[in-house]
């Protein structure tokens, strides 16, 4: 009588994921580390092999390792790179079985029951793994048991099959760490002589779950098979995209909006259950000859409103050659952003960033939404150095500029003047103009910043007068007692 099948489950950890990411696209034959900044330190995050055998570790100084490795090369580490590598891995282990699973930041854990006979056996299933992996530049390490528990023990210690029914057998003799536990508790056990689970298999429950408590013994069990584990598949992100296909050939421009206003709206909810935004749409038009026209949408905002949607894609429409019809019409959100629901009073005109943004995108249609641009306040004394340009689109207004002195509506590069003295002179020519100083105000002192290399800022320090000529000109004066000179360098409205 058939009884059930043998449940069967695959640790894959990848002990180099963000090195081995890094290295893949830039190859380095030499010592190599990626560096993350903890508590105002940067530590080493992960090493190659060659590192690894130079002496450094993981979470060592970077300048405890440049100075024991002179030669040792290394970039920042980007975990968010790293999650949706590790990501794409998942996929890749779709080969293998349907049920999927993260296993931490490095790791994947795999539901093979029933599929190993696809591949002629666990070792070969597994052997194939590691050929794949060793192709694509990556380290891989494998476990292979009936619980998960078991199966992350021999990846990260033993790498190794353990037969249906064995896993105590092939867990003995690993280290009690093998058991996910928490750092204290693995050195507590190893303060009392239990250094390997086969200890524990041999000691007492009732002592061992009084003094380390009972998740010692939690672990224990789920690694043998005592206790339940929960596997959970990574879902399938949402896609979103639309297709309408149309009986007939259409070509105005009125039916080509009324169609895609149909797609829209169930695209739009869909962003709507998911909490999201549509930030880049992708119209394709398909026509009777099976060529393709795509309308490209960028929006500056995250939008899931049809209303608002639908009068943006109008120009880019008009433009299509249609030839002999369109007969199908795809819709795809291709850039997606979390989108916070708003409470909104009932009646209530549209809000301002609203409006704005759509502004923004209808003039980027046109010129492109990198060259709509707005000043953002900067957090330095220095005119020149005071605000940033930043693409609208992509950042979000600051509040009011707080500056307890007045700067100047136009800001240029200093221009000579002819002056003595270490106040505003009296007459002096600019612009080919000559000028008379009715009122000066001032000095106010800036120094420079000396943590950063600037050629206009070698002369020392600065002190700017604001100066109203009898000819009506309000310019921006300074003054460099350190190396005697006047200079203009902006002008106020």
């Amino acid at each position: 009588m058939f009884v059930g099948m043998k449940k069967r489950v695959i640790c894959m950890w990848f002990p180099r994921l963000a090195s081995d990411r890094v290295l893949r696209a830039r190859p380095v034959e030499a010592p190599f580390a990626l560096t993350l900044k903890d508590k105002n330190a940067e530590r080493l995050y992960c090493l190659n092999r060659e590192a690894e055998q130079a002496g450094l570790h993981r979470g060592m100084s970077f300048a405890d390792a440049r100075a024991y490795c002179p030669d040792l090369v290394s970039r920042p580490a980007r975990p968010d790179l790293d999650a949706r590598f590790l990501t794409a891995l998942s996929r890749w282990a779709r080969l293998y079985a349907p049920w999927v699973g993260v296993e931490g930041a490095d790791g994947l854990v795999l539901d093979i029951t029933g599929t190993p006979h696809l591949f002629g056996g666990e070792a070969a299933m597994l052997a194939d793994m590691r050929a794949r992996a060793a192709r694509a530049g990556l380290e891989l390490r494998l476990g292979l048991a009936g619980t998960r528990g078991a199966a992350w023990a021999l990846a990260h210690y033993g790498e190794g099959i353990a037969a249906p029914g064995d896993e105590a057998e092939a867990l003995s003799p690993l280290p009690v760490a093998a058991l996910r536990l928490e750092p204290e508790v693995s050195t507590g056990l190893e303060r009392v002589g239990l250094r390997r689970i086969g200890d524990l298999l041999a000691t007492a429950r009732a002592p061992l779950s009084r003094r380390f408590g009972p998740g010692l013994l939690m672990r224990l069990d789920q690694a043998l098979g005592r206790a339940p584990e929960a596997l959970s598949p990574l879902a399938e992100p949402p896609h979103y995209g639309l297709r309408l296909t149309l009986p007939e050939p259409i070509g105005l421009v009125a039916d080509v909006m009324a169609a895609t206003a149909r797609l829209l709206a169930p695209l739009c909810e869909r962003l709507k259950a998911n909490g999201a935004g549509a930030r880049r749409l992708q119209l394709t038009l398909r026509r009777v000859d099976q060529a393709s026209r795509q309308v490209e949408l960028r929006l500056a905002g995250p939008m899931r409103e049809p209303a608002r949607i639908l009068p943006l894609f109008e120009r880019g429409i008009a433009e299509v050659d249609a030839g002999y019809g369109i007969d199908q019409i795809r819709l795809e959100a291709v850039t997606v952003e979390p989108l916070a629901v708003q409470q909104i009073a009932i009646g209530a005109a549209r809000q301002e960033p609203e409006r704005l943004d759509d502004l923004i995108t209808r003039i980027g249609t046109r010129i492109g939404l990198e060259n709509i641009r707005r000043f953002l306040p900067a957090d330095s004394h220095i005119p020149e150095r005071a605000f940033t340009l930043a693409p609208a689109a992509f950042s979000r207004p600051e509040g009011a500029w707080l500056n307890p002195r007045p700067r100047p509506l136009s800001l240029f590069p200093p221009e000579p003047i002819a002056g003595r003295g270490n106040r505003p002179p009296d007459r002096f020519r600019w612009r080919r103009m000559m000028l008379t100083t009715g009122q000066a105000t001032g000095p106010e002192r800036i120094a420079p910043e000396w943590w950063l290399e600037d050629e206009g800022w070698r002369a020392g320090l600065r002190d700017y007068w604001k100066v109203e000529t009898r000819e009506g000109r309000r310019l921006w004066l300074f003054h460099t007692p350190e190396n005697p000179g006047w200079f203009v360098q902006g002008e106020f409205a």
